[in-house]
């Protein structure tokens, strides 16, 4: 397997972990009566820390399907090289960073950490367009 999908890989581990994060911390809020229910009534409004990972897992997901896909075309295309390799250790590294920085609530860091993910894509899609 190249090292493109391993890094492909391993980015679906962090959404998942991003997807169990906030759900654990949720069912602690809500119960787990209300969660294993039909949720009728409106939940409370999540704490802080629930909201922000919330957000952030969000987040990846705006991104993730557009990095799938370009690492995908990569590989299928043949054009896997320095560039995507590159580009996909940048926006792993980078998506890693942004959970925590986000979690804990800091500004402006954050919004960097995500500009250089979505360069990362950026070269992963350099080679294939």
């Amino acid at each position: 397997m190249s090292f493109e999908l391993t890094v492909l890989a391993w980015t679906l581990v962090l959404a998942l972990v991003q997807v169990m994060l906030p759900a654990v911390l949720r069912n602690g809020e809500t119960g787990i009566g209300y969660n294993a229910g039909p949720r009728d009534a409106p939940a409370p409004p999540p704490r802080k820390l629930t909201g922000r990972l919330m957000r952030a897992q969000s987040n990846l997901f705006e991104t993730l399907p557009v990095f799938a896909a370009a690492i995908l075309i990569a590989h299928v295309a043949g054009r896997e090289g320095v560039m995507t390799h590159w580009g996909a250790l940048i926006y792993i590294i980078a998506r890693v960073i942004y959970l925590p920085l986000y979690a804990a609530g800091i500004p402006f860091l954050r919004s960097l950490v995500w500009a250089v993910s979505f360069i990362g894509i950026i070269l992963v899609l350099i080679p294939i367009i």
